[in-house]
């Protein structure tokens, strides 16, 4: 059984041998800070569960911690807990008002603060199936949302979003950078979506590099454009300088050859009802695949949109 990740910080140091003794206890795996520029950095860096923050830190204080992790898109879910001084209750308030899920008083019960953690952890996984890495709803959730639009019989869109050439760029700059291109990439789909989508499109992770967003046909083909031009426009940072002048890097091809690998890109492939009817799930996974695979064909970003009908096999 995975261990629940949590980051506790505090910079009293017979605080955080308490806290780490205290939630031991009870088999979590703990990350410690000493003030809060170090604990928005690990909380940037990390897939965490929780994190605890001392209200009173030194550089960032608790309340300037969980104002900046709510406000990043993919950090937002994270529950925190705020401890704060004895009778402070503006301390209280000041968390509460930032985002804190909720707060513990120094000196502790350690026994209630576990039982908080608990709830919380318990609450965040029931509110939220989630993928670890980006936070965004998982497979259960995506099939869930495919079936009801399948139910509701309206109109949807569907866009199947893909890197091209990560497997290459993770084996030649790791899994950590490989990781935070994978977040970026999140941002990329949540701001455009809030950019030109509706207030009830839904946004996924299917794992690894692939995304799904479900949305209307009206916005999918510009929600699409606004993805791929974000992207194009942003990849080039994920590189070094040589890479990113040269414009592609050297990597093995499948038969194990050295051979210049192009710099990451998007395809989309975007599945609608428009034009056909969609009966079920697995069909609108299977158009998926095959549009995602027609537009990788293409070596560039792009996306395609099935604007077949039914007994026409002529792709658009």
């Amino acid at each position: 059984m995975v261990k629940p990740r949590v980051l506790i910080a505090d910079d009293d140091p017979d605080i955080l041998d308490v806290l780490e003794i205290t939630l031991s206890e009870e088999n979590y795996e703990i990350i410690k800070a000493m003030d809060g520029e170090e604990a928005l950095k690990i909380i940037k860096s990390k897939p965490l569960d929780l994190a605890l923050l001392d209200y009173n830190m030194p550089k960032m204080n608790g309340r300037e911690v969980c104002r900046e992790t709510k406000k990043d898109l993919l950090l937002r879910h994270l529950p925190i807990i705020m401890v704060t001084g004895k009778g402070e209750v503006s301390d209280k308030v000041g968390g509460i008002d930032a985002g804190a899920d909720d707060y513990v008083v120094k000196p502790f019960e350690p026994k209630e603060l576990l039982a908080r953690i608990r709830m919380i952890l318990r609450r965040t996984a029931r509110d939220l199936e989630a993928n670890p890495l980006t936070r965004l709803p998982g497979n259960v959730s995506i099939l869930n949302e495919l079936s009801s639009r399948l139910e509701s019989k309206t109109l949807f869109a569907v866009c199947y979003v893909d890197l091209d050439k990560f497997k290459a760029y993770n084996d030649k700059y790791g899994f950590e950078h490989g990781d935070e291109v994978i977040r970026e990439t999140a941002r990329i789909l949540i701001q455009s979506t809030q950019k030109i989508g509706n207030p009830s499109d839904f946004i996924g992770h299917i794992g690894g590099d692939d995304f799904v967003i479900v949305t209307t046909p009206d916005v999918a083909d510009n929600l699409c454009k606004e993805i791929i031009a974000e992207f194009d426009e942003r990849s080039p940072s994920f590189y070094n300088e040589t890479d990113r002048k040269a414009g592609f890097i050297m990597g093995l091809d499948r038969q194990g050859k050295e051979q210049k690998i192009p710099l990451l890109s998007v395809s989309i492939g975007l599945v609608t009802n428009e034009f056909r009817g969609i009966q079920h799930v697995a069909q609108v996974g299977e158009i998926g695949a095959e549009l995602k695979s027609y537009a990788k064909s293409l070596g560039r970003s792009n996306y395609v949109k099935d604007q077949r009908k039914a007994n026409n096999n002529q792709k658009n």
